[in-house]
């Protein structure tokens, strides 16, 4: 797994390109090549996945057997609708598809934020809105956090 780090301001361009920074393409493994994922992201953003994390997302998925959950059939519906293979151009931008830009509010500004194996696209609106927690608040995130880890830890 690759364990992207950063975060970048970045503006789509009038055709709704988006460069991408190099210090964030040189994080991606040579095997990406120029082929990218980039699909709906569970709150007001957009993911971005090399083709091969992409792959394992999709693997966690089929593993889950869903012939007799029709909300699990929903889930897998609904999280791969929207998913688009996108190749970077000559200059290193990716297209993004408009349903995805409207889906996720991007307009202009936009925040590319690495976490994990992905990369969050945003628009700056919505990420400046998701990131304004106060010191409680994170204590409180981190404390279910680090809660769920341990139970998970216990059953594995």
């Amino acid at each position: 797994m690759n364990g992207y780090i950063g975060e970048y301001n970045c503006r789509l361009d009038e055709k709704g390109r988006l460069s991408l920074p190099a210090k964030l393409r040189a994080q991606f493994p040579e095997s990406a090549g120029n082929v990218l994922v980039v699909n709906r992201g569970f709150e007001k953003c957009l993911v971005l996945y090399t083709r091969e994390d992409w792959m394992k997302e999709t693997a966690k998925l089929t593993a889950v057997d869903d012939f007799m959950s029709p909300e699990i059939r929903r889930f897998k519906r609904l999280f791969t609708n929207g998913a688009n293979a996108i190749s970077l151009d000559t200059a290193q931008r990716i297209l993004i598809p408009k349903k995805l830009l409207d889906y996720a509010e991007i307009t202009d500004d936009v925040v590319l934020s690495a976490n994990g194996s992905k990369v969050e696209i945003w628009s700056a609106k919505n990420y400046e809105s998701e990131m304004a927690v106060d010191s409680a608040e994170l204590s409180q995130l981190a404390q279910q956090f680090y809660t769920q880890q341990e139970v998970q830890r216990k059953t594995t």
